[in-house]
């Protein structure tokens, strides 16, 4: 007998477009390879697990979507093969099929009869293929991950050649400038022919192509070992400094008498060898005598799989969930998960994080990972893939859906700003630990009033000095990056104590200022410090250089001790009784807009080089976002007229009168935001939805009572503001947990966590390494952490 919910169902195979999950639960990491499977219903796509949490159970209760096709697979003993694999050309890996890799078993169930469905059925057939033949989710991010799109550029696109001419074969069989005969560049504009700069994978070069583009400004170059038949081949603009394509390149080619189709490919292209170095980054994984360091299970010693270019997301999900807050509200198995989609639901996708990092239940050795780690005796864990949570908190973000490498602080700020934004009465904002208030005190030179402003914040980047020790330099590390030099020599530099960079942090800094209290023009001097600290303190230690308007990683020793130290010589001691105040509307000057920019983007900014005004208009423009779109902002409106004017704001004095959508309004108040507090945001906005939330973000302690002038003035401030963090003394914090960085540039190269844990081995606590799905016992930590990227204090 038939189940009489098959036609009720009204079921529909998935469609190209369809998000089928079907690999692992949507709301834990219990997958088709637990003993029991996983269930994916066969309405939505949506997978739930079978086991002991019986998510599939729990999602047929909220959606009363009665039938689930279980899953279980079994991986197939490893076929013996005497040839080698195929060799790697492409950076795009072939997706290889399920039934090469498994043995997979099915069955259809129905909830409502608690009974085995008959697959047999035309429909429920259908429905079956429609899910085993879809590419899921977390395998089209996989495959995606070693996909580079390159694109052409205006030297590519606006190629004018030199007279053309038949170029000799002795002519392309070495560098013009020395006889190096491999990793040969021609230049397409004049047929120069020159060897690049050495590249990791033992390819040498002496940099002549990079030569001949600085004496003649001729851009674009093309591999000449890399050239296929088939018209591909590496190009390179030394302009934009990065790989680019010639859609033209067979025209441009028989300009010099080369004949594309007759080139055979003799060399690795570029990609190749970022494959290689991409399958080689080694961290520290062994000691000193060479031994592969000894791998830890247990719970909250879970690794995360590097999707491709997520290591910057893996290590921050280390140092955030081994903190109590973020344990406190992500780690609750109680608490149902009302939501007809938990794969794209922000709360739960945490919640599974936290389930998978914390409970164990995923941390063991997996005799499959043995041999990608070099030692037959020493197995792994196979590490838990985040796909989901990548997925969510990249959507509609410019570089965080994309799978480049990005920048592991700028992707905490966004973390930071997800969480606090999606929050779920009544329970706590986890990055309320973070939060703290800096007080700053501005003196005019003249006059000598001050004025003190406090900002909100939940992190500090500061300044690293640098000092390079003459005479002195060590290796350059290969970059990923093709214009990168193995065997070239880098500077070195001075020890900088953590002490000195806070001390540079809160010291006095002179600017530009017009006194409207007593019109000198002479500057004034400000300075910021600690009103409140945090339970939790987020430093980045800003090692960089820009060189031609590229930032430029700097390897400068931080030095900061295991042991708890104090924050009482920064905190703020406000207003003194023998300071006189400006007046508040004199406060910020004439080059200091209403508007507050993002603290820690405008210092980013700043260090690049461009100006106080530009990098104000260009958060401003940008809805107070992350320095990297800031300074594409820049970039794009570098020919304005106004570029350099001070920033005006639509309504600045007349904000009262900004007429209120009612869509913006009805958004923020869905987002628990008070009507008053969101007529105020989008009145001080001039109405722009985008800043009316950054504005919210930046003034938490705001009910939302609209500032008025004259008489009304005295009124403002009825009630004390509530300032985040914490006031009392002693402010001791000790090191938690860092992010440290190998690699020549922020956008490459390797994010790997130090954190401290207790292993209950004895009464000391360990420091141990989560490289991505590899958890060790860490050594030499003490030289780790002078290099970090991000450092995590907490308070003790």
């Amino acid at each position: 007998m038939s189940c009489p919910h098959v036609q009720q169902a009204q079921l529909q195979p998935p469609g190209p477009r369809s998000t089928v999950h079907r690999e692992d639960c949507t709301q834990c990491f219990d997958s088709i390879d637990d003993p029991t499977g996983l269930n994916v219903c066969l309405s939505c796509y949506n997978g739930g697990c079978t086991g002991e949490q019986n998510h599939g159970r729990s999602h047929y209760q909220l959606t009363q979507h009665p039938l689930a096709l279980n899953i279980r697979r079994t991986r197939k003993p490893k076929a013996e093969r005497d040839e080698p694999p195929q060799k790697m050309s492409k950076l795009s890996i072939k997706a290889e099929t399920e039934a090469d890799k498994y043995d997979i078993g099915k069955m259809v169930i129905c909830y409502s009869c608690d009974e085995e469905v008959d697959m047999a059925e035309k429909i429920v057939s259908k429905v079956v293929d429609g899910i085993m033949a879809a590419m899921t989710s977390a395998r089209q991010t996989e495959v995606k991950a070693w996909e580079q799109e390159l694109t052409p550029c205006g030297h590519t696109l606006c190629l004018e050649q030199d007279v053309p001419k038949q170029l000799e074969a002795q002519n392309l069989a070495h560098c013009a400038s020395c006889d190096l005969k491999e990793n040969l560049w021609l230049c397409l504009q004049c047929g120069n022919l020159g060897c690049g700069r050495a590249q990791f994978g033992g390819v040498g070069g002496n940099g002549h192509a990079l030569a001949h583009f600085d004496a003649f400004n001729h851009p674009v170059a093309v591999k000449l070992g890399s050239i296929t038949p088939e018209g591909t081949a590496d190009i390179y603009c030394y302009a934009c400094n990065d790989e680019r394509v010639d859609p033209e390149l067979a025209t441009h080619l028989a300009y010099w008498g080369i004949n594309i189709a007759e080139r055979e490919k003799t060399e690795k292209s570029l990609t190749e060898m970022q494959i290689e170095q991409n399958l080689k980054w080694d961290f520290n994984m062994t000691t000193e005598d060479g031994k592969e360091l000894k791998p830890v299970f247990g719970a909250g010693l879970t690794g995360l799989k590097n999707l491709g270019n997520s290591c910057y997301l893996n290590s921050i999900l280390q140092c955030l969930f081994t903190l109590p807050i973020f344990r406190r509200r992500y780690a609750i198995q109680d608490r149902p998960a009302n939501s007809l989609n938990p794969a794209e639901d922000l709360e739960i996708q945490l919640r599974k994080i936290a389930d998978g990092l914390l409970s164990g239940r995923y941390s063991k050795a997996d005799p499959d990972v043995v041999a990608s780690h070099g030692s037959a005796d020493i197995p792994h864990q196979r590490g838990l893939a985040p796909a989901m949570l990548k997925e969510l908190i990249g959507k509609g973000h410019g570089e965080f859906s994309t799978m480049r490498q990005q920048d592991a602080f700028e992707l905490l700020l966004h973390l930071f700003k997800i969480i606090t934004r999606s929050q779920h009465a009544p329970l706590d904002d986890p990055v309320s630990a973070f939060k703290f208030a800096m007080e700053q005190r501005l003196q005019c030179l003249s006059c000598k009033k001050v004025s003190y402003r406090t900002d909100i914040q939940d992190n500090i980047s500061v300044p690293v000095p640098v000092r390079r020790i003459k005479g002195t330099s060590v290796d350059m590390e290969a970059d990923r990056e093709g214009g990168a030099e193995v065997g070239a020599k880098k500077d070195a530099f001075e020890p900088v104590p953590i002490k000195e960079c806070l001390d540079i942090f809160t010291s006095d800094e002179f600017i530009e200022y017009t006194c409207k209290a007593c019109g000198a023009k002479e500057g004034a001097k400000k300075c910021s410090k600690f009103k409140t600290f945090p339970a939790v303190l987020a430093v980045n230690a800003r090692r960089f250089e820009v060189i031609n308007w590229v930032p430029t990683k700097l390897d400068i020793p931080v030095v900061v001790e295991d042991a708890p130290f104090s924050l009482d010589d920064y905190i703020s001691k406000g207003v003194q009784p023998s300071e006189e105040e400006l007046p508040e509307d004199a406060a910020e000057g004439s080059s200091q807009p209403k508007f507050v920019p993002n603290a820690s983007s405008m210092q980013i900014l700043q260090e690049m080089g461009f100006p106080e005004v530009r990098c104000v208009k260009a958060l401003y423009n940008v809805g107070n976002a992350d320095a990297d779109t800031a300074m594409n902002w820049i970039f794009a409106h570098m020919d304005d007229a106004d570029i350099d004017a001070p920033l005006k704001l639509e309504g600045e004095s007349k904000g009262a009168s900004v007429a209120i959508d009612p869509e913006s309004l009805e958004l923020l108040s869905a987002m628990g935001f008070t009507t008053a507090q969101a007529k105020k945001a989008l009145k001080e906005t001039g109405g722009n939805m985008e800043r009316a939330v950054e504005w919210l973000f930046s003034h938490p302690s705001d009910m939302g009572k609209v500032e008025e002038s004259g008489a009304g003035a005295a009124a403002k401030k009825t009630t004390e503001a509530v300032i985040p963090g914490i006031t009392e003394l002693p402010a001791r914090f000790q090191l938690d947990s860092i992010v440290c960085h190998k690699g020549g540039s922020i956008h490459s190269g390797h994010y790997v966590a130090f954190v401290r844990k207790h292993l209950n081995t004895d009464d000391k606590d360990a420091w141990i390494l989560f490289n991505d799905e590899k958890v060790v016992k860490a050594v030499d930590v003490d030289e780790m952490k002078k290099f970090a990227y991000i450092y995590f204090f907490k308070r003790v």
